[in-house]
């Protein structure tokens, strides 16, 4: 798939500046040559992290773009300006500190299409809370590499299961939806953490879905955090999400496709699919 057919890519650049390195080192090994890149910094970086992103750019194989607001105007507030200068395209949101596994966006892109209902699509990630493998909830050092995890993804089917909401280690969202649910709402909420999970649920009320695209994943080595205040702001809009969020941890309804998951890597010998049989000719 040509990486010009692919959405948007939104890298919300954050201050971990080594986790931000190996991040765009991932996005250039796992997604296709000349996808769409912008990488938007609410002024978080400093010049060692400003020097990762122009040496980056300088040799990315994407189709990439830097943006630096002169004074910071928080994490929701940025990302509602980041999505609205993107008008209904469809976007993917990946975290700067997280790292994409080969075929990830194409997957995502696969699941929008695969099913209209969906309005957002988040990949597994060990640090995915209700979208987490091996453990639900739970963040877990992962050792396997990225291309057996992708592998193991790519056979898990494509049922698509619902989640309470989006989660922001990465997520495709159909910009469609996000428009018809008038986009993030950053005042009442600070975080993209809180922000995504009230749009999620607004989307949710008009017929959206929120699913897992189990065939791809992301790796992250923390899980998102709510700004102070905020998850008290989700509380009074939507007063069954918490009980609702305890009885999916609780329930695992994923449980039996995380399995399906394990044995998937367990069985994966590390070999391509189609080894290169002219890897011995000089």
């Amino acid at each position: 798939m040509s990486g010009a057919s692919l959405p948007i890519v939104l890298v919300p650049v954050g201050t971990n500046e080594d986790a931000l390195d190996a991040s765009l080192a991932a996005l250039d090994a796992s997604t296709p040559v000349g996808t769409r890149v912008w990488l938007a910094d609410d002024a978080q970086v400093g010049p060692r992290g400003n020097a990762i992103i122009e040496r980056w750019l300088a040799h990315t194989p994407l189709q990439a773009a830097h943006t630096r607001r002169a004074s910071p105007i928080g994490d929701a507030a940025h990302l509602d300006e980041a999505l609205r200068a993107c008008g209904d395209a469809d976007v993917a949101i990946l975290a700067s500190d997280a790292r994409p596994t080969p075929g990830w966006l194409e997957h995502l892109h696969d699941c929008l299409a695969r099913d209209p209902s969906i309005a957002t699509a988040t990949p597994w990630s060990n640090a995915g809370e209700a979208a987490a493998w091996p453990r639900i909830g739970e963040i877990v050092e992962v050792d396997a590499s990225p291309a057996r995890l992708a592998r193991a993804c790519a056979q898990l089917g494509n049922t698509h299961p619902s989640l309470p909401s989006a989660v922001t280690h990465a997520v495709l969202i159909r910009g469609a939806a996000r428009a018809r649910a008038g986009g993030l709402d950053p005042a009442s909420y600070r975080s993209w953490y809180a922000a995504l999970i009230d749009l999620s649920l607004r989307m949710s009320g008009l017929g959206g879905r929120n699913a897992l695209c189990e065939t791809a994943f992301v790796l992250r080595e923390v899980e998102g955090k709510p700004a102070e205040g905020d998850m008290d702001a989700l509380s009074v809009r939507w007063p069954a999400w918490h009980a609702q969020l305890a009885h999916f941890l609780m329930d695992d309804p994923l449980r039996a496709l995380r399995e399906r998951m394990a044995e998937a890597l367990a069985g994966d010998d590390g070999t391509p699919p189609q080894p290169d049989l002219f890897a011995d000719v000089p």
